[in-house]
């Protein structure tokens, strides 16, 4: 089953479209990619995903249901995890305060995964008493992270989880994600310019150029292949 489809997606800032005629399908389990230059609309790709920008024409649809016209809350509570690209939590809140938050915007089930997001990033759990503002970016991340999960969503959707965190980080994160699919079989799709934290987590990708998807490729097809490096080159 997709657990996620797009369906000749348009979105646009005002009269000038960003995506154009968009189709792509996340399957149940994997963990797909999403990747390409600075500025050729992967963002809002994932904003008009989850419902932050409205869609201009096309379908997206969520477990088989169409859910084009449901705002951003709703999308939240039928089970789509969100962390933007600025990671956005509340810097004067604490470490569980922000946890706390993510059972409020999560999926319609009454299940919270407080113990789970502990056990992937100790680091949290080391400092569930500190506010997040006096975080490392890497530790922001996980928090970010942590809160999308602990309301048990079907999917994540992760814009750019790599950006602004040091490389020791990094991997830790490309590892949690990969554990976070393959032990709560939570769905995930990520937009990345980093080549190797993309091949290292993803199952596999789409290339976006220019506001459309020109190309799908498993992993080993980005280690190989110069034009997708020349994709990602800012």
């Amino acid at each position: 089953m997709n657990v996620l489809s797009l369906s000749n997606v348009t979105a646009a800032y005002g009269r000038t479209p960003i995506i154009r005629d968009v189709t792509l399908e996340v399957e149940e389990g994997e963990i797909a990619a999403l990747i390409g230059r600075n500025g050729v609309g992967k963002t809002t790709l994932m904003k008009t995903a989850i419902g932050l920008l409205p869609a201009t024409e096309g379908t997206i649809s969520f477990k088989d249901r169409n859910v084009t016209d449901l705002p951003a809350n709703d999308r939240a509570r039928r089970g789509i995890g969100y962390v933007p690209q600025k990671r956005n939590v509340f810097p004067d809140m604490t470490v569980e305060e922000n946890l706390r938050v993510g059972t409020l915007i999560g999926s319609e089930s009454d299940d919270v995964y407080f113990d789970e997001v502990y056990e992937y990033f100790p680091r949290l759990d080391e400092r569930r008493n500190q506010r997040a503002g006096s975080m490392s970016g890497g530790e922001q991340q996980m928090l970010a992270l942590g809160r999308a999960l602990v309301g048990g969503p079907d999917i994540l959707l992760l814009d750019e989880p790599s950006e602004g965190v040091q490389p020791s980080i990094v991997d830790e994160i490309s590892e949690n994600i990969r554990a976070i699919n393959e032990q709560m079989d939570t769905t995930v799709l990520f937009v990345e310019q980093n080549l190797e934290f993309t091949t290292n987590t993803a199952d596999r990708c789409y290339v976006m150029v220019k506001g459309t998807i020109v190309d799908e490729l498993a992993p080993q097809n980005l280690r190989e292949s110069e034009a997708v490096r020349e994709y990602m080159t800012v």
